[in-house]
């Protein structure tokens, strides 16, 4: 018996050799959701064909797509919560609710299954590149600590945290490896050096805001307006905080300008 954890990547394998031997498998759902338990698949043939190996590529594709329905619906449920507590107000104010369970890196991973399962008890769903590799640790070390009732705000944070579940260590470590593989790639000046140029001036204010400055290759030139428009319409929802007034001294952000330095050095896709 052999137990798939990269289901679609074993099954395209068998498609480039043409026919291949398989014994049963067990197909595993994304731990800790719903109906996310193991499926056996027989294979009584000695090889399989590949009209069968097809079959169960489409399976693997029907399987991801569901795990996307299931994060969505615990994200729509842990909002219901949020609702009926004293504390909702403050804890959806804690993260912007533009990030959707579909964006997550290899949504259909342990590690998405993790960040689903335990981030969104408390907060809107995290982006794993909102923080760059070097920030996660600490910020993973202490939502568990107050996932686990203490923290910084003593009797409050226990009366919060009452029915939250804390992963285990062995799950700690598994959900910060993939917020760290996943995480923000920051731009290297040396490769960049037209950052420093007045023409990167609204980059540089814009998103040192909230993280290190991204390396434009991370996105192609096609995909890096739609995540601008992301992170811009993040920065309306923060400064609902702060109050909505401008500030005539402060300079103004020009988000075509943020565009056009991210466009110019995209990666080519």
């Amino acid at each position: 018996m052999m137990i798939v954890s990269n289901f679609s990547g074993v099954m395209r394998a068998s498609l480039q050799h043409g026919v291949a031997r398989l014994d049963p498998l067990v197909v595993g759902g994304p731990a800790g959701l719903q109906g996310g338990g193991a499926a056996i698949i027989p294979c009584a043939m000695p090889r399989c064909t590949l009209a069968f190996v097809a079959c169960l590529l489409i399976f693997a594709g029907v399987a991801s797509a569901a795990s996307v329905s299931d994060y969505e619906r615990s994200v729509d449920e842990a909002r219901k919560r949020w609702a009926e507590s004293p504390h909702g107000p403050m804890l959806e104010r804690i993260l912007p609710p533009t990030f959707a369970p579909a964006q997550l890196p290899q949504p259909a991973s342990r590690g998405a299954a993790l960040v689903v399962q335990y981030c969104v008890q408390c907060h809107n769903l995290p982006n794993p590149a909102m923080h760059n590799r070097a920030k996660w640790p600490g910020i993973v070390d202490r939502m568990v600590v107050r996932m686990r009732g203490r923290g910084n705000m003593g009797d409050l944070m226990k009366e919060m945290m009452a029915g939250v579940q804390a992963p285990t260590d062995e799950e700690t470590k598994a959900l910060l490896a993939y917020l760290q593989q996943n995480s923000q790639r920051a731009l290297d000046p040396k490769k960049y050096p037209d950052v420093e140029s007045p023409a990167a001036q609204s980059f540089r204010l814009a998103c040192k805001q909230c993280h290190v400055l991204p390396d434009p290759q991370r996105h192609t030139a096609q995909q890096w307006p739609a995540v601008v428009e992301r992170m811009e319409r993040n920065m309306q929802w923060m400064n609902r905080v702060v109050g909505s007034q401008r500030n005539p001294y402060e300079p103004q952000l020009k988000v075509d300008e943020i565009i056009q330095f991210l466009q110019r050095h995209a990666r080519r896709g």
